[in-house]
């Protein structure tokens, strides 16, 4: 069992999800509690990311995770998701003002304290920060222990450590951070549940 004070974790979609997914990702929930999925496709097609999303729908809604879509804005509220995850603390205001009050609106925001901190006065429900590893992850600039050790002692807006989280910088991370996003450090492997509970301390 998790100590009361340990962040939650958060899985990002493969960029690709085939017709095995659903029952990987049922695995990886029935491993450890999740408290939100991310459909993060590489496609801007609205139909297959409506067919992903229903593909993934009853998987996450029977184990009561959240699902929010990357940047659809309009597609989350169309399909009655979760949320949506934007790229930057642009679009937030907007994204809130379209989706409501009770809709999940997070921003990644890199490395940039400025930015993260733009993103939760526009009303961001959580700010991710990353890579926090990783030279050949994002465009260079990593997200280091003092950005996360800052914001979880000076800001309330949740904080979510994602890209490039090895055992070394989950368990560094883990007393600073609300939450802790999982993608490609899972789905890479041949059995993502028991890649999940390798990562995790404890």
């Amino acid at each position: 069992m998790a100590e009361p004070d340990a962040p939650q974790i958060y899985l990002v979609s493969p960029p690709e999800i085939d017709a095995g997914f659903a029952d990987r990702l049922a695995a990886v929930l029935d491993a450890r509690p999740v408290a939100c999925l991310r459909l993060a496709l590489a496609t801007r097609d609205e139909d297959r990311l409506m067919r992903a999303a229903d593909a993934v729908r009853g998987v996450t809604e029977a184990r009561d995770v959240a699902l929010v879509i990357a940047e659809h804005v309009g597609l989350a509220g169309r399909i009655g998701l979760d949320g949506v995850h934007l790229a930057g603390a642009r679009g937030v205001r907007a994204a809130r003002k379209a989706l409501g009050a009770e809709a999940i609106v997070g921003a990644f925001c890199g490395a940039s304290r400025h930015d993260g901190i733009n993103a939760g006065e526009a009303g961001a429900d959580y700010v991710a920060f990353g890579p926090c590893s990783g030279a050949d992850l994002g465009d260079g600039h990593l997200a280091g222990t003092d950005l996360f050790a800052w914001w979880s002692e000076m800001i309330e807006v949740p904080v979510v450590a994602e890209g490039g989280l090895t055992e070394d910088v989950v368990r560094t991370l883990w007393p600073i951070t609300d939450f802790v996003a999982f993608g490609e450090e899972l789905w890479r492997a041949d059995d993502p549940a028991a890649a999940l509970r390798a990562l995790l301390p404890g």
